[in-house]
């Protein structure tokens, strides 16, 4: 039963990536799919060492929203943060929209900040692709969750609406 779950997870996980990893233009509602269903794999593997929400408002999901960003900061939090320390894990992803910008964390109970170790890229890899996307209005932010884990976030300027 389990591997049914996680063929069904890994098919529509597939299905969002596959068609548009090579798009420069995404949706949050896409990205958040995919990573929902990237969720689903990991609590597949993982069993009940890992649960996850999302909290994100649905007229949020047709706002623009760089590719494979979101994944990655899901990826992050499942390696470095809840897989390598806990016996019960959580992640959160939350979007919100306020003063013309829309913010997407990813918010674990994880290991938290740690030092870096080896050669990881992901994290540098979304700074110089928003800095190449927005200039400087854009930005990824980590800070620690209290009372342990990371919350990533990255904010972008919304798109100004034409009358």
């Amino acid at each position: 039963a389990s591997a049914s779950r996680m063929l069904d997870s890994l098919i529509r996980y597939l299905r969002a990536a596959l068609p548009h990893m090579r798009e420069a233009d995404s949706s949050l509602g896409r990205e958040v799919d995919m990573a929902r269903a990237f969720l689903e794999i990991h609590r597949v593997r993982m069993g009940s060492r890992l649960d996850f929400t999302i909290d994100v408002p649905p007229e949020l999901r047709d706002r623009p929203f760089p590719p494979m960003m979101l994944i990655s900061l899901v990826e992050n939090a499942i390696r470095h943060g809840v897989d390598p320390c806990c016996e019960c894990g959580s992640i959160t992803i939350r979007a919100g929209e306020a003063g013309g910008r829309l913010r997407v964390c990813v918010t674990d109970t994880g290991e938290g900040v740690k030092p870096k170790q080896g050669g990881g890229v992901g994290l540098s890899n979304i700074r110089e692709r928003l800095k190449a996307l927005y200039g400087g209005s854009a930005a990824l932010v980590l800070e620690e969750n209290a009372p342990r884990g990371v919350v990533a976030s990255i904010e972008v300027p919304l798109p100004v609406a034409i009358a």
